[in-house]
């Protein structure tokens, strides 16, 4: 079975687009996705709405994606061919309470891609790839945390970087791929990943 991990320094620089694509392009892995969503306090793990409760009940929470119209992040990966698919919400910092589920989840699949930067503290994929964006200021700290742990860089093509106090010396050595939206999955990263999991498989 192969892990892969895709993170990103922050929302909106292309994680999504780089799992659909990569589950897209590399069909005969026949994966499983599972994208993994921390909310902030106020917001219940159940549904994703405004909630005040305190209940153990509301601190995460996993549901299958049955629509396949491509609206939503999940529908996203299952319209690309993944399945199952799952959502996992939790509380901020509460992704350890869904760890079992979600390692249950993990165990039950031939081969799965998630959606996340936390994950890392508690799993070790057979590939982390993360998403940059150098003209997306917000750096997350699960971001910085784990950069050293990334395999793979997927870069935003720009000219500056705006990022203050923040250090990609932990993936200068790392293979690099360099991306201009709308393709977010260039044809040599799908080789590289396509490689790197046959080489895995093949040890």
């Amino acid at each position: 079975m192969a892990v892969v991990v895709v993170g990103g320094h922050s929302r909106n620089v292309g994680k999504t687009s780089v799992v659909a694509g990569l589950i897209a392009a590399l069909p005969e892995f026949h994966w499983a996705a599972m994208k993994i969503t921390q909310h902030g306090h106020g917001v219940c793990a159940a549904d994703g709405h405004p909630c005040h409760c305190a209940s153990e009940d509301h601190s995460w929470a996993i549901s299958e994606e049955r629509d396949r119209s491509g609206e939503s992040d999940t529908s996203r990966f299952l319209a690309a061919g993944a399945s199952p698919v799952w959502w996992v919400r939790t509380e901020q910092g509460k992704l350890a309470e869904a760890m079992s589920s979600v390692r249950e989840r993990i165990a039950s699949c031939r081969n799965i891609i998630l959606e996340s930067n936390s994950v890392i503290r508690f799993i070790r994929p057979d590939l982390y790839i993360t998403v940059l964006d150098p003209t997306t200021v917000d750096f997350k700290a699960t971001a910085q945390e784990f950069l050293d742990r990334a395999d793979i860089v997927v870069l935003h093509e720009r000219n500056s970087v705006d990022w203050k106090q923040v250090s990609l010396q932990p993936v200068a050595s790392r293979p690099t791929f360099v991306i201009n939206p709308p393709d977010y999955v260039p044809q040599k990263l799908i080789e590289f990943v396509r490689t790197r999991l046959a080489i895995r498989d093949s040890v």
